[in-house]
C-alpha cells in the first residue's frame, strides 16, 4: 500500500504499464486495398499511460498505414482495432505491425502478418 501510495504521488505508477504488446494481427484483402485487424494488450492506466497507436510497414520500413488509438483501454484488455483503405503493394506477401503507447514510444518488437493471395 506504500508503495502504490508513493508511485502515485511521485508519478511512477504510468512507467509500471510497461510496453504494448502485440498479440495478433490479420489482414484481409477488400478490393483492391486490405483491411488489418490489431489485437493490442498493455496495462493501461488512464490517459497518463495507454496503448495509442499501432502501424503497418512494409519489410523495407515504408509505412502503408496507421491506426490512432484516441483513448485508453483500462477495461478492455486485450482489445482489438481494425483499420481499412490500406494500399499494400501487389509485390508484398508480408508486412509488420508495430504498437506505441504513451509513455515507452514505439515498442522494439515488430508482428509479421503474412498477406493471403
Amino acid at each position: 500500500m506504500t508503495f502504490a501510495l508513493l508511485a502515485a504521488v511521485f508519478g511512477w505508477l504510468p512507467a509500471l504499464a510497461g510496453e504494448v504488446e502485440i498479440v495478433g494481427a490479420s489482414a484481409r484483402k477488400a478490393g483492391s486495398s486490405w483491411t488489418f485487424s490489431v489485437t493490442l494488450r498493455h496495462a493501461d492506466t488512464g490517459w497518463d499511460h495507454y496503448a495509442d497507436l499501432w502501424q503497418v510497414f512494409s519489410p523495407g520500413g515504408e509505412l502503408l498505414g496507421e491506426r490512432v488509438l484516441l483513448h485508453p483501454h483500462v477495461d478492455e484488455q486485450p482489445f482489438t482495432r481494425s483499420l481499412s483503405g490500406v494500399q499494400v503493394p501487389e509485390s508484398l506477401d508480408e508486412v509488420f505491425i508495430r504498437a506505441r503507447d504513451s509513455v515507452h514510444g514505439v515498442s522494439p518488437l515488430s508482428f509479421e502478418v503474412r498477406l493471403p493471395r
